[in-house]
């Protein structure tokens, strides 16, 4: 995703139709260099992680 996009936006949308395609819907994907969250999720169903300063949470829901 970050060799083809560079707005965080696109980033997201391009990793949740992915997420979504190989893992059944429905998966939330947040890209970006500062945000807060409270979210839940199933279990064993969430990730976050760093690339350099930018932040991914993925996480999928019922």
């Amino acid at each position: 995703a970050l060799k083809n996009y560079s707005v965080e936006k696109d980033i997201a949308a391009y990793i949740k139709k992915q997420m979504d395609s190989n893992y059944g819907i429905p998966w939330h994907v947040i890209v970006g260099r500062s945000f807060g969250s409270f979210v839940s999720h199933e279990s064993q169903h969430f990730i976050y992680f760093y690339i350099g300063h930018v932040a991914f949470l993925i996480f999928k829901t019922t």
